[in-house]
C-alpha cells in the first residue's frame, strides 16, 4: 500500500486530506510542519508527499530542497493556497504543483500521477 505523508500546518487540513486519501487506500502519516516532515522521511520512507508551502518555521520550499538533498526519489506535491509560488524557482524541483481547494480531486490525480497508479485498491 503506498505511503502518503501530508505536511501541513493547518489540522484541519490535513484531516481532510487523510480521509479522502485513506479512502483511496493510502496509508496516511502527518505532520504539522517541515522539521517534523523531514523527520518522517527516514522515519516512515512515504511513496510521496504532500506539502505546504506557507508554514512557521521552516516552510516548504526550504523543506522541499531538504527532502531532495535526502531522497530524490520521494514524490513531492506542492499544496499551496498561492498560485504565485508557482514561479518560484525552487518549486520546480517539485513533482506536481496543486493549487489548494477543498474539493481534494485534482490533488488526488496530482498524487496518482506522480506514483504512476489508477489507485492503490
Amino acid at each position: 500500500m503506498p505511503r502518503i505523508l501530508i505536511i501541513d500546518d493547518d489540522d484541519h487540513q490535513r484531516l481532510l486530506y487523510r480521509e479522502a486519501f485513506e479512502a483511496e487506500g493510502y496509508e496516511v502519516v502527518e505532520a504539522r510542519d517541515g522539521r517534523e516532515g523531514l523527520g518522517c522521511i527516514a522515519d516512515c520512507r512515504p511513496d510521496a508527499v504532500v506539502l505546504d508551502i506557507n508554514m512557521p518555521g521552516l516552510d516548504g520550499l526550504d523543506t522541499l530542497k531538504r527532502i531532495h538533498d535526502l531522497d530524490r526519489h520521494v514524490r513531492v506535491i506542492l499544496n499551496s493556497a498561492y498560485a504565485a509560488y508557482r514561479e518560484q524557482f525552487v518549486s520546480w524541483i517539485a513533482d506536481a504543483y496543486v493549487v489548494k481547494s477543498s474539493n481534494t480531486a485534482e490533488l488526488q490525480a496530482a498524487v496518482r500521477s506522480v506514483l504512476g497508479a489508477a489507485t492503490p485498491n
